[in-house]
C-alpha cells in the first residue's frame, strides 16, 4: 500500500475491536450474516403486523362501542325531553305514549290501566333512576352486576377494587 492509504489499525483492547483481532477469531460468511438479518427483518415484520391488527381490531372495537353509547344518549335525551305533567321520581316506572300529533310524551297510567284500549300509541314503559337514567321496564327487574364484572376483571388482572 502507498503510504497515504495505509490501514486503520484498532488502537485499543482485542474485545473493542470493530474487526476480528485474532486468528482463531470465527471467520464471518456474507451470506450467513445476510440471510440472518434478513430472517430477523421477517419475524420483525411478522411480529408488527400481528400487534398492528389486534390494535385493529380494538380500534373497530372501540368504534363499536363509541356508536352504541350516542345511541343510548339520543335515546335517553329523547326520553329526558318528552313532555311530563307530573313530577317525576325515581325509582318509579312511567309509560311513554305518542300523541296523534306525534308529541311523546309519560304518563303513570299503564296499558292495564286504561282497559287495554289506550287513545294513545304506546311506545313503552321506563323506571326512572336515581340517576336520572331510563330503564326499559322489561330490564327494570334484572339485577345490575356491573360492580360484579368490573371486580371479575380486575381479580382477572391481578388487582382488586379494594386497592
Amino acid at each position: 500500500m502507498t503510504e497515504d492509504k495505509k490501514p486503520m489499525i484498532h488502537p485499543g483492547a482485542a474485545h473493542s475491536s470493530p474487526y476480528p483481532v485474532s486468528r482463531l477469531a470465527p471467520s464471518f460468511d456474507t451470506g450467513e450474516l445476510a440471510a440472518e438479518v434478513a430472517k430477523a427483518e421477517s419475524m420483525l415484520s411478522a411480529r408488527t403486523g400481528a400487534k398492528l391488527r389486534v390494535i385493529a381490531d380494538q380500534i373497530r372495537q372501540l368504534q363499536e362501542e363509541a356508536r352504541k353509547v350516542l345511541t343510548d344518549a339520543r335515546e335517553e335525551q329523547a326520553l329526558t325531553h318528552a313532555e311530563c305533567a307530573f313530577k317525576r321520581i325515581p325509582g318509579r316506572t312511567y309509560h311513554l305514549y305518542r300523541r296523534a300529533n306525534g308529541r311523546a310524551f309519560f304518563s303513570m297510567l299503564s296499558p292495564e290501566d286504561w282497559g287495554g284500549r289506550s287513545p294513545h300509541e304506546l311506545l313503552g314503559s321506563y323506571r326512572l333512576e336515581v340517576d336520572y337514567s331510563w330503564t326499559p321496564a322489561e330490564r327494570a327487574g334484572q339485577p345490575d352486576d356491573t360492580g360484579a364484572l368490573v371486580d371479575q376483571l380486575l381479580r382477572i388482572g391481578g388487582l382488586s377494587s379494594e386497592d
